[in-house]
């Protein structure tokens, strides 16, 4: 790993400290692994609250001081600590994580069981791996090595681990309203993307949006032999099939009247950024398992990476309706779905929900019986990486990787940063770094970590404090009520 470049003192310390400490990073790692956080409704709530209470003692362990939940009415908790610099007039800096995850799915799909961390061929495999649990050992890894090194961080260091990122968070404007004064900061680092591809550091610096609703078409008041019935009754579960339908047109674009009159149009720079990335459409086919003679989604005069990145694309989530296995000649009474919305830049998260269920609610066939339920709304993200912030944290991330730093753009998204960033100030820096990378998996089966693109990721984020004392410069720290450092 190349060190000239960096400001940061201590360098070569901090690398080899990180190196050394790898193993029992990797111990911490598994056993938050071996916790099912599942946010999601309808799983347990205890393993999410356990696994909050573990990042706590973890934090604690490596460093933080006042680790401790934060928590609001209704919502998991999250996990939070402090480390505070020796110059009180060092800036400030918020980590972010999550410490939920996705519902397994089929169990018995796995290669190995989902909440059992098993390595193969260099990856960790399990559920939460990459996304993003990998990602708070990352955090961590950085507060322990300073301590190590220094005894403390060269910048005050705050770190906020939520626990319902992966249901939209919809806790996030009362833990604001509670806790937001604390994580006041100067710069945000979200690890919770993925590198370009595996052993190049990436800077993510754009982020669709997303949005949901569940929808409930109902025919009768109970269930209908097909044969005595069928014909004269409308079927619900076909009649949901016809609704769906309706979202998309024939090349899997949004077909929402007027859904997205307001993304942003690309600006050149972003353009020639997307070139600059050489996509490979093969590969990429390989990296999503799409099968022999299935086109790419969308429409075709753009770019694929602008499709995944810049554009709407609708997912149908979830379907509640008979298993074909022991399905009997019934008519249901009722079908249902959630369905999921990733929006362009520029979009209306508020404006886009409000679509989204308007046209279901007036596309019902057949005079079905339609019920659309609003889910979670939130807001695209878009960051200059050419910022002086940006720049500091690339220098880290390549001598961490040994490579040069990509900018790419996510198809995926982060609830917590667009209130947080509006909190805080339009002008604050968000770098949004993660340990996944195209084979990762997250949210499918067989999710995975790359143990050396997560060992360089750690490097990366110790390295990265230290050059953000040098480019952030002396500011005030954030979130102390009198501008003294409370420790």
């Amino acid at each position: 790993m190349r060190t000239d470049t960096l400001a940061t003192s201590h360098a070569e310390e901090l690398i080899e400290v990180v190196t050394n400490r790898m193993a029992t990073h990797r111990v911490d790692l598994e056993r938050l692994l071996r916790i099912p956080s599942v946010s999601a409704p309808g799983f347990d709530a205890e393993p999410v609250r356990r696994s909050a209470q573990a990042v706590v003692d973890l934090l604690a362990e490596r460093g933080a001081d006042n680790a401790e939940l934060l928590e609001v009415d209704g919502a998991p908790p999250a996990a939070y600590g402090e480390a505070w610099a020796e110059d009180p007039a060092a800036p400030t800096v918020l980590l972010y994580a999550h410490h939920d995850v996705q519902p397994p799915g089929e169990e018995a799909a796995w290669s190995s069981p989902p909440f059992e961390p098993t390595e193969r061929d260099g990856r960790l495999y399990g559920r939460g791996a990459a996304d993003d649990k990998g990602g708070v050992l990352v955090h961590a890894a950085a507060l322990d090595a300073w301590r190590t090194v220094a005894g403390a961080p060269p910048v005050h260091t705050k770190v906020i681990v939520e626990g319902e990122e992966e249901v939209g968070s919809p806790h996030l404007a009362e833990f604001l309203v509670a806790h937001g004064e604390r994580l006041q900061a100067d710069a945000l680092v979200v690890c919770d993307t993925a590198n370009w591809k595996a052993g190049v550091p990436t800077l993510t610096y754009l982020l669709r949006g997303l949005v949901d609703a569940e929808v409930t078409v109902t025919a009768t008041s109970h269930g209908l032999h097909s044969g005595t019935y069928g014909g004269p009754v409308p079927d619900p579960v076909a009649g949901l099939a016809r609704l769906l339908a309706t979202l998309t047109d024939e090349r899997g674009a949004v077909a929402i009247p007027g859904f997205g009159d307001d993304a942003r149009p690309l600006t050149v720079r972003e353009r020639e950024r997307i070139q600059e990335l050489a996509f490979d459409e093969e590969a990429f086919r390989r990296e999503a398992g799409l099968r022999e003679g299935v086109p790419l989604a969308g429409d075709p005069d753009h770019h694929p990476l602008e499709r995944l990145w810049t554009q709407p694309a609708v997912a149908v989530i979830g379907l509640d309706a008979p298993a074909v296995e022991g399905a009997s000649n019934t008519l249901q009474p009722q079908a249902r779905a959630k369905v999921s919305v990733r929006l362009a830049p520029g979009q209306d998260p508020e404006r886009a929900r409000s679509l989204l269920c308007e046209h279901l609610e007036r596309s019902a066939p057949w005079g079905l019986d339609v019920a659309v339920t609003p889910g979670a709304a939130a807001a695209p993200f878009t960051l200059d990486p050419e910022q002086p912030a940006c720049v500091a944290a690339g220098r880290a991330l390549s001598a961490a990787f040994d490579e040069p730093l990509v900018h790419a753009g996510s198809g995926g998204s982060i609830p917590f940063i667009d209130p947080l960033v509006r909190a805080f100030g339009a002008d604050t820096p968000v770098l949004l770094t993660g340990v996944a990378d195209p084979d990762t998996r997250a949210h499918g089966i067989d999710e995975s970590l790359r143990l050396d693109d997560w060992y360089r990721a750690c490097v990366g984020e110790a390295l990265m404090l230290g050059e953000f004392a040098h480019t952030l410069g002396a500011a005030a720290p954030s979130g102390t009520p009198t501008g003294e450092v409370h420790r």
